[in-house]
């Protein structure tokens, strides 16, 4: 059994306009101590899928209409928040965007974290104080106990990411979604904490999910990926089998647009994929990428493509595979 399971994952929003498919038909298991990387531009359904899994989205406007979402064995759609409650935190732990928009700005980081433990836990003063500096000398945090009273303005941006991964730690979580994990840090600072996450993925033996718009990101950490577009998965294959054979189209373009050192820039620009994400209120007929795909024929518009098995572990939605 694997420790997560995502079958036929539907995630919808209510609107004026009426309702939304932010993620449909999402399938996909993560065994335990695996590394997925998510891939895919802004508003492929990444993050909603994942806060689908976390049980964070709003319900209204947000909705699950169809799909399952299991947990070592126990199907977490249809749980209360307060049942939601005891799988996050020792069971799933998630990294959000924006380090600085998710710390609380009036609170100490000590204390933050020390209320993390304390949710989950029956844990004094002294031993919620003794795991938080544990935890902060963890994710590479010098001086851990006098950066206790520090406020998240008084950190820099990296290391308030690492005080964002000391309170997804803080109940030895078995799976850690990181959302973003180096968004607007630089690259040093980006590989400093890829490093950390695979370091404490192996010394905690947690799952890793790790959804990014990088695909150097994905390079680095992944030993599994999904490609996202339009809010369905358009490959999965083992992290090699994406770099070295990439099957749909957009994938191809997503590699295609990251910049290689022993490749000079055409005219001296970065190629980019031509055109923009759908508007989810009115994706086209087939294939979502056709619009923007130099491969596209008629019969790309005609149906959804399913995902077809490419390699072992290898599949791609497009019926123009191999072309």
């Amino acid at each position: 059994m694997s420790l997560l399971e995502v079958a036929g994952l539907t995630t919808t929003f209510a609107t004026e306009r009426g309702e939304i498919a932010a993620v449909e038909e999402v399938n996909f298991s993560l065994e335990a101590g695996e590394v997925l990387g998510v891939v895919g531009e802004s508003g492929s359904g990444k993050s909603v899928t994942a806060l689908t899994v976390m049980g964070l989205l709003p319900r209204p406007p947000a909705r699950i209409a169809a799909g399952s979402v299991r947990f070592a064995g126990q199907e977490l759609t249809s749980l209360s928040d307060r049942e939601m409650r005891r799988i996050r935190g020792p069971g799933i732990a998630m990294v959000f965007q924006e380090p600085m928009t998710s710390l609380n700005p009036v609170f100490t980081i000590g204390e933050q974290i020390i209320e993390t433990i304390r949710a989950h836990e029956r844990a004094g003063a002294a031993a919620g104080f003794a795991r938080t500096v544990e935890l902060l000398e963890k994710v590479g945090i010098p001086s851990a106990a006098e950066r206790m009273s520090a406020y998240p303005h008084q950190l820099s941006g990296g290391q308030r990411q690492r005080v964002m991964l000391a309170i997804a730690l803080a109940c030895r979580p078995r799976l850690l979604i990181a959302d973003e994990p180096t968004t607007a840090l630089d690259v040093t600072i980006q590989a400093q904490i890829l490093d950390l996450l695979l370091d404490l993925r192996d010394e905690f033996g947690m799952a890793l999910i790790v959804i990014t718009h990088n695909i150097g990101v994905i390079a680095e950490t992944a030993d599994r990926v999904l490609v996202m577009y339009a809010g369905r998965i358009v490959e999965e294959a083992p992290v090699a089998g994406i770099f070295d054979r990439p099957a749909h189209p957009y994938t191809r373009a997503l590699l295609a647009s990251a910049p290689a050192l022993d490749a000079p820039l055409a005219a001296g620009h970065l190629p980019a994929i031509p055109g923009t994400l759908p508007d989810p209120r009115h994706r086209p007929p087939g294939c979502r990428f056709a619009p923007r795909c130099e491969l596209a024929i008629p019969a790309c518009s005609a149906a959804l493509p399913p995902l077809t098995a490419v390699g072992p572990g290898h599949a791609a939605s497009c019926i123009r595979l191999g072309a």
